[in-house]
């Protein structure tokens, strides 16, 4: 998977307003056979997205026209609860979206996501519903800002995973920039 940092980013929401959304939603465990981290977004959402016949569920928001190429996911609160299936964050991350607005996580989806180069943000149900009225909005991350045409929202983030997401860079990145550092102690130690 390919990491891009996330500074400015400028995107097209899409509302899926439902608190408790569990792993088990966002990726039904039927689907969790590959083993890669590519290729489940054609499964995510699987039992709301598509109708018993296998066509899509029309009344699923990221099904309708309104909604297409939405890379923005605006929903409740407690999302990627249950199991630790970090499969949720890929299939959710393979489907398109690159970030999330939550009330809250799952603390282990949270940390799922920001491994996986999506950015998760807390925001208040208010600012949520504001920010799902605009077809886009626009993510400052070193600002730590969420701006509508009309109106700027403030959220928290951990600086080392604001940092990770700022430079693009996941956890085998960050070792590597220890990299002399490691080669001298190796060197060292005679390994």
């Amino acid at each position: 998977m390919e990491i891009k940092p996330i500074t400015t980013y400028t995107g097209k929401v899409v509302p899926l307003f439902h608190d408790n959304i569990d792993t088990d939603q966002i990726i039904p465990k039927v689907h969790l056979k590959r083993i890669s981290k590519s290729g489940f977004g054609p499964f995510a959402f699987d039992e709301w997205r598509y109708l018993d016949d296998g066509s899509d569920n029309p009344d699923f928001n990221p099904n309708k026209p309104e909604y297409k190429d939405a890379s923005i996911l605006i929903t409740g609160d407690n999302f990627g609860c249950g199991s630790s299936r970090e499969h949720a964050a890929w299939a959710i991350k393979d489907y398109g979206f690159d970030i999330i607005i939550a009330g809250s996580y799952s603390d282990i989806f949270y940390m799922n996501c920001t491994k996986n180069a999506m950015l998760p943000i807390v925001l208040d149900e208010e600012a949520r519903k504001h920010l799902a009225q605009s077809e886009s909005i626009t993510v400052d991350l070193p600002n730590q800002t969420v701006s509508s045409p009309d109106k700027i929202f403030t959220f928290d983030i951990d600086e080392t995973w604001k940092n990770k997401l700022v430079k693009g860079l996941d956890d085998v990145a960050v070792t590597l920039q220890y990299e002399d550092e490691i080669k001298s102690y190796e060197r060292a130690k005679n390994f």
